[in-house]
């Protein structure tokens, strides 16, 4: 039995407080499940937002796609996510990464390390944020008395193993960092093929089922069990013609043919219900559930998520 769909909408677009409430408002009306903010220089900043969000709506979770651990001291961090939780009523995901653009560190004075180091720093502040979170003598205290359900991101090995330990949510990219340019603002990102991504959901089920093993026998593995499986999509473009799109898009992806592009989670084109039936492809292939799409594509996905619901 596939796992029921949820979608979420990725928030950057600040504007004045009452153009950030009525957006919000607006993700509610239009059905989306989940409303995100996420952790880049020059956008809203996260925790604040949410805040104000949770003010205007009252349905949809409230999350944050994701963190640049890196930028965070665990222990402020903690603080920051009992404060935000208790404000929501409950409703926070705390979604968490390494964090991928160096620019942004060297902006704001911070160190950016190596992988290993920023990985490193990733599980210490899981570690910390929880340890908190669950001291009953902690405050202040998180709406629920415990840490927010967890959504760590990434595709490294690495990542994929604290996910499937600690995650109630394991959010995929789709897309890798391009070697030799760690210092590019928009992170020198590049899109990971379809059957590459396929084989790192392969390698998180091989990492879930040891944590799981590793639990069952009572070795110090911990929760991963059935987590729910998220994606970001780049691009949604309602059309007549696909394919018209498609090529138009392969400039910007010169390394994939038409067809490659068009088989990409990354990117659902079509009719509305041509672009359902690629979501559900992509549950299926994937394991994917959980779909996030960026601001620019909020109406364009609605009539989508309408065909989906339910499903």
């Amino acid at each position: 039995m596939p796992r029921p769909f949820r979608f979420g909408v990725n928030l950057f677009n600040l504007g004045t407080r009452e153009e950030w409430r009525a957006k919000c408002r607006r993700v509610e009306d239009l059905g989306y499940d989940v409303l995100l903010v996420p952790d880049h220089l020059g956008m809203p900043a996260p925790f604040s937002a949410l805040a104000a969000a949770a003010e205007a709506t009252e349905r949809p979770r409230l999350g944050t796609f994701v963190l640049n651990a890196g930028l965070w001291n665990p222990v402020l961090l903690a603080r920051e996510t009992a404060t935000c939780d208790a404000l929501t009523d409950g409703r926070l995901e705390l979604g968490l990464g390494t964090g991928y653009v160096q620019v942004e560190h060297d902006t704001a004075g911070l160190p950016f390390g190596s992988p290993r180091e920023r990985v490193d720093h990733l599980e210490r502040t899981i570690a910390t944020v929880r340890r908190l979170l669950e001291d009953p003598e902690h405050l202040p205290r998180a709406a629920r008395g415990t840490c927010p359900p967890l959504v760590l991101g990434g595709n490294g090995d690495r990542v994929l193993r604290l996910a499937a330990r600690h995650a109630d949510v394991a959010a995929f990219t789709g897309a890798v960092q391009v070697p030799g340019d760690p210092g590019d603002p928009g992170g020198g990102m590049r899109l990971l093929g379809a059957d590459a991504l396929e084989q790192r959901v392969a390698a998180y089920r091989r990492f879930e089922a040891e944590a799981r093993a590793g639990s069952d026998a009572g070795a110090g593995g911990e929760a991963g069990a059935g987590a729910e499986l998220n994606f970001l999509v780049q691009q949604v473009w309602v059309t007549d013609d696909r394919r018209a799109k498609a090529r138009e898009l392969l400039e910007h992806a010169p390394h994939f043919t038409e067809d490659q592009l068009l088989e990409h989670p990354a990117l659902l084109a079509g009719s509305v219900k041509e672009i359902a039936e690629q979501v559900r492809a992509h549950r299926e292939r994937f394991g994917f559930s959980y779909f996030v799409v960026l601001e620019p594509y909020l109406e364009a996905f609605a009539p989508v998520l309408e065909e989906l619901r339910g499903t």
